[in-house]
């Protein structure tokens, strides 16, 4: 399958979206990848999110590849779970997928949980930290085998978001190129 154009590169944020520090936002920036909008992210519904994804990917016949960051993980497995058009994506990058059945993270993102924990019917990554505040890394591991994604520890980023510090997140990209290869 060949490298789907910047354009069919999705960003797929998480609650409360990516804001201009975030590395999916200067990853759109200097990269012309896609963000996926969504009509509310600070009360973000599953089935709408879902909805929204199936929606963009439906535009085209060009596989994409999605690049999610925390609820945009779990908004990837429920849309995969789904979807009768999982050909239409060609691989993910899982960035710090929260542990949204957490009694704290499921009172402020009711309708995540339980998390869709189906194989992934496309190649994935997961990115996880060591020190994530929003999930344990005995989490990320577990739920990257069961989604059979490839799991890709980085040690103590938090939440690998703008507080992290990563910047450009130039070690991210050469994950996401390497994916992109056949």
């Amino acid at each position: 399958m060949p490298t789907p154009p910047a354009s069919r590169i999705l960003i797929l944020p998480g609650w409360q979206n990516s804001g201009p520090d975030h590395w999916q936002s200067r990853w759109e920036r200097v990269h012309g990848y896609r963000r996926v909008e969504q009509s509310d992210w600070m009360c973000p519904l599953r089935g709408d999110w879902i909805a929204r994804l199936e929606e963009v990917l439906l535009e085209t016949d060009v596989p994409a590849v999605l690049v999610a960051h925390s609820l945009g993980c779990l908004q990837s497995a429920a849309w995969a779970a789904h979807s009768r058009n999982t050909h239409l994506v060609k691989g993910a990058m899982l960035v710090a997928p929260p542990q949204a059945e957490r009694n704290d993270l499921r009172q402020q993102l009711p309708g995540w949980a339980p998390i869709l924990r189906q194989p992934l019917p496309f190649r994935s990554v997961l990115v996880a930290s060591a020190d994530d505040p929003y999930s344990t890394f005995d989490h990320a591991r577990t739920l990257a085998a069961q989604w059979h994604s490839t799991l890709h520890p980085i040690g103590p980023s938090g939440h690998i978001n703008a507080d992290s510090g990563l910047g450009d997140w130039p070690e991210g990209h050469a994950l996401l190129q390497e994916l992109l290869k056949d």
